[in-house]
């Protein structure tokens, strides 16, 4: 009897979206009908001419944003059916990166990695390796300790199928407090397990109070004396299950990569091309996943659906690489500061698929080892099945010049590009190759390399990850995005203030460099293999940064016209208010009806539209202009880590603080220009009423739209603190804010 062909691993489901295409067309030709009225009845003011080069910019961006939103897809996967077929599952390398011991906290580390040791999957077949740029004592202490936990902690999660195995969540949860309704035998053990993971806590706490965990001395005298920004490698085998035992724990590495100072160390994609090459000469696994350190683990079997999605193809090529978004725990109620991005994950990522592909977002992502390595499609299939031996033609030699002086890691790079059996993983143990490994973690062993250029994340720009998505994809590759029931990775979410505005403006400037670069997907779709409308998604993202001139611009136009007694939108007589009236409504209610059928509250879509403005008026506009200095030479990238924190002390894990949901300032300019918006738009509604002959209907509900987003500048403006705007935010905002009206009168007279 022949064998049942086996079902497929996954399921590629196109959605419908007929109706939304048929809303988003009509608000591109009502755009297109304004630009066409504001043609035919010039008047020749500055916010008419004003008015039509934002109105133009804001059609053109719809057009991107239509073009990715205008085939959604989605991927189921099927994880039992991959365990069903009997194959044996291939390796994965696990990268967790940290930086700075203060900022991210060890204990944050460990909850994430323990949460990867626990993944379902055959644990020999995983390797995790934890790459420290902060080559903190604290750090590998905490990381030994975590692994003595680790064996008591692996087989609790298997034995007892928990769902959410960082113990910080899984203890803090509702499934821990239920678990007196479980026998007599699991309890004793629920209360072994969790002091233990109370003691391991308390070694930790009271190791970061004395700063220095012990004596430096054995396993810890490479940390010695040693200035984080200036050491040579540090490679310590933590763990590692020598026997390949399937019920062991995973392979446990810590990695502090050689600094110095006369040498660049390139941020976080150095730090994960070392951890390409030091696992290359370990472990030499053909997928590797990588997560920030504040990043756990939240769906167990994640790894299994990513291989549903990375064996499943009957081309490797169309998966290139597998992307988890980071979901955020402990989110307040209602997103008020827009931190979620459900709604863009849900409409835009869905675009994606339907193209080449989604983008790299820097974490939670399952990489092919022979994309990173550089590899083009187009080689992939022509070297399958062939002898590694021969290698396409090339010699070792021929590969050491491409990445780097070091046989070990030409021969596995050798195995990893030309080899054909997924299973085949390195036999001997990883303590004999600490030597190896400490040679491609050199400060200089990428010099005269394609690290960094052709092999291994890009570097040349502070958003790496997109970057390095932007030349697989120009190489021909495709990737996948995928959500699961229960999310595959959850992060700490961010709190509101300075620390999001930082984070947003390294993005913008990241995306700039990219924009203006030889990298660009504009060059890419013109020279190389990328779809142009891949390359108009990617132009979506990296115009965030210009797109936010037009829209402060546009949020001034209303006060301007009240200035000037002079209007920028249709008069009330004339039917073209029935355009800009449209524009205004059908728009609002397409997004509003986006974040309903997402399941979210209006008050949530609300919160989300008040901080695009507010983050389009503060990061993106000083992301845009702190990108010219640094394209001109004049400045440098600095990489700017944001405190991570993950406390939990209600059920639905939200912060228990009565300021939450508060906006939180400081001294710095990038509050500056919301704070004139809001001044601006307050002055010039409180003029009309005061002057009758300024009443303007359409500007006057733009400037009272402002103000109320606008909203938390007004109650910061009230309040003190950290919850209080600055009085010389203040009084800086307020005289802008008197120039721009004292010199809008005198544009006025002029005309």
């Amino acid at each position: 009897m022949a064998n049942p062909i086996p079902f497929p691993l996954h399921e590629r489901i196109p959605r419908k979206n007929t109706l939304k295409r048929v809303v988003e067309l009509t608000i591109f030709f009502l755009l297109l009908a304004l630009l066409c009225y504001r043609l035919l009845n010039n008047n020749h003011s500055v916010g008419w001419k004003l008015a039509f080069l934002c109105e133009s910019w804001f059609t053109f961006y719809w057009i991107l944003i239509m073009n990715l939103k205008w085939n959604p897809l989605e991927y189921k996967t099927y994880p039992q059916r991959l365990l069903n077929r009997g194959i044996e599952l291939p390796p994965v390398d696990l990268f967790v990166t940290t930086t700075d011991s203060v900022l991210e906290s060890p204990i944050i580390t460990v909850n994430t990695v323990l949460s990867l040791l626990a993944l379902d999957y055959p644990t020999h077949k995983l390797a995790c390796y934890v790459s420290d740029d902060g080559a903190s004592p604290l750090t590998f202490y905490s990381l030994m300790e975590a692994s003595k936990f680790a064996k008591l902690w692996v087989p609790f999660c298997k034995k007892h199928d928990l769902q959410v195995r960082a113990p910080f969540m899984y203890f803090s949860s509702k499934a821990a407090t239920a678990a007196t309704d479980f026998s007599p035998e699991f309890r004793q053990e629920w209360r072994k397990i969790k002091n233990g993971y109370e003691q391991l806590c308390h070694r930790i706490e009271m190791a970061i109070q004395k700063g220095v965990p012990c004596e430096l001395s054995g396993e810890f005298a490479a940390f010695s004396g040693i200035d984080h920004r200036n050491h040579p490698t540090i490679v310590k085998v933590i763990w590692e299950n020598r026997e390949n035992i399937s019920d062991e724990i995973p392979h446990l590495v810590y990695l502090s990569r050689e600094k110095q100072p006369k040498h660049p160390h390139h941020f976080k994609a150095g730090a994960i091309n070392v951890l390409s090459r030091v696992s290359g000469v370990m472990t030499n696994s053909p997928f590797m996943l990588n997560v920030d350190c504040d990043m756990f683990a939240n769906n167990p079997q994640v790894v299994l659906h990513a291989m549903c999605l990375l064996l499943g193809f009957e081309k490797e090529t169309e998966s290139g690489f597998v992307q988890y978004l980071q979901m955020f725990y402990g989110g307040l109620k209602d997103d008020p500061f827009g931190t979620q991005a459900v709604v863009r994950i849900e409409y835009l990522l869905r675009g994606f698929l339907g193209l080449q592909g989604p983008l790299y977002a820097g974490t939670g992502c399952f990489h092919r080892r022979k994309v990173i390595y550089g590899l083009c499609a187009t080689d992939a299939t022509e070297n399958k099945g062939r002898n590694i031996g021969v290698a396409n033609g090339k010699s070792l030699e021929v590969l050491r010049t491409k990445f780097g002086d070091s046989i070990e890691f030409a021969e596995s790079a050798a195995q990893t590009l030309y080899g054909t059996n997924y299973s085949i993983n390195h036999p001997h143990n990883l303590s004999s190759c600490i030597e190896a490994a400490i040679l491609v973690a050199g400060s200089a062993y990428e010099y005269n390399t394609d690290w960094g250029t052709k092999v291994g994340l890009v570097y040349g720009s502070s958003t790496e990850d997109l970057l390095t998505g932007i030349r697989i994809h120009a190489r021909g590759w495709r990737s996948i995005y995928s959500d699961l029931d229960s999310p595959a990775f959850l992060g700490c979410a961010p709190t509101g203030g300075p620390e999001i505005m930082t984070q947003m403006i390294r993005w913008i400037t990241g995306f700039l460099e990219i924009l203006f670069s030889s990298r660009s997907p504009i060059l890419a779709t013109l020279t190389e293999k990328l779809q142009f409308r891949q390359s108009l998604a990617y132009l979506y993202i990296l115009l965030w940064g210009p797109c936010s001139l037009p829209q402060f611009c546009y949020a001034l136009l209303p006060a301007y016209s009240i200035f000037t007694n002079t209007h920028f939108l249709p008069m009330v007589s004339e039917p073209a208010i029935f355009i800009s009236g449209a524009l205004f409504i059908i728009y609002n209610l397409y997004t509003l009806s986006e974040y309903i059928q997402c399941r979210l509250s209006v008050r949530e879509w609300w919160n989300n539209q008040r901080m695009t403005w507010i983050t389009t008026s503060t990061a993106c506009l000083f992301g845009f202009l702190s990108f010219f200095p640094k394209f001109l030479g004049l400045s440098e990238n600095v990489f700017k880590v944001t405190p991570k924190d993950h406390q939990v002390t209600s059920s639905q894990g939200s912060v228990a603080d009565a300021n939450n949901g508060h906006f939180t300032f400081d001294e710095s300019p990038i509050f500056v220009p919301p704070t004139v918006l809001l001044f601006v738009n307050l002055t010039a509604l409180s003029m009309a009423f005061l002057d009758g002959s300024r009443l303007r209907l359409g500007e006057i509900i733009c400037s009272a739209w402002m103000v109320l987003t606008f909203l938390p500048f007004l109650r910061g403006v009230l309040r003190k603190g950290i919850y209080g705007i600055p009085w010389s935010t203040i009084c800086k905002s307020a005289m802008l804010a008197l120039l721009f009206l004292y010199f809008s009168r005198q544009w006025a007279c002029k005309g």
